[in-house]
């Protein structure tokens, strides 16, 4: 399978399928796609796995694209800006945070991740439930913002402000602590909270949030006050 990434900060990805090959992605992520391809929708993995991937913030539907000549293509984009990542799953396997999974090869499995800890699920920006990419072939993410990746050596610790963490190899550890002294909690602007990643293995890191950029914007909305 070949693929294109273009669009700069608005990205898009275009796959390009011979004859009997396929991706899946969430009912409705197509944007455009050649004439020789079948669409199938249906409850990928069973009952208890799309209802997984729906508390993860994904769709309970998936639906596989299939090539049905060779030479065919199939476009899908982001739906925020940023980036479109792609990842290796046999390397894995991926914690993403939700809402991540574009499309992906019909090898690649996604399924729900719950995070461990109280105060991990609580008030590490993306709750108890994450999504988990393992198997084999490649799959998509859409980054918020731009992104940086770091491979993590062992015990090696890396700090996060929350809903920053984009995905991570599922041997890094992943915890919360409070941001410590009085002041800092109330002047340092960073809440209360930090996410703590440590190796070894590599994490993703995305410089927007979707609850970031919303509250940037949502002062200049137009409301029923001012008209």
């Amino acid at each position: 399978m070949r693929y294109e990434l273009f669009g700069g900060n608005l990205p898009a990805v275009t796959v390009h399928l011979e004859n009997g090959e396929s991706i899946y992605t969430q009912s409705g992520g197509m944007t455009w796609m050649t004439g020789d391809i079948k669409m199938e929708t249906n409850m990928k993995g069973g009952l208890l796995k799309s209802l997984g991937r729906m508390v993860t913030g994904e769709s309970m539907f998936m639906a596989t694209y299939t090539a049905q000549a060779a030479g065919q293509s199939i476009t899908l984009a982001s739906s925020f800006p940023g980036e479109i990542i792609a990842l290796d799953a046999a390397k894995g396997p991926y914690i993403c945070q939700k809402n991540a999974f574009l499309c992906a090869q019909p090898e690649v499995a996604l399924s729900m991740y719950t995070v461990p800890g109280v105060k991990a699920g609580l008030f590490g920006g993306e709750g108890f439930l994450l999504q988990q990419l393992s198997g084999t072939g490649v799959a998509f993410l859409e980054i918020d913002g731009s992104m940086t990746e770091m491979n993590l050596r062992a015990g090696e610790k890396l700090k996060v402000q929350t809903g920053n963490v984009s995905a991570f190899e599922k041997s890094v550890k992943y915890s919360v602590e409070t941001v410590k002294g009085f002041k800092n909690i109330l002047f340092g602007g960073e809440g209360l909270f930090l996410t703590t990643l440590e190796g070894p293995g590599k994490v993703f890191l995305q410089t927007m949030t979707m609850p970031g950029f919303v509250s940037r914007i949502l002062p200049f909305l137009p409301s029923k006050d001012n008209g």
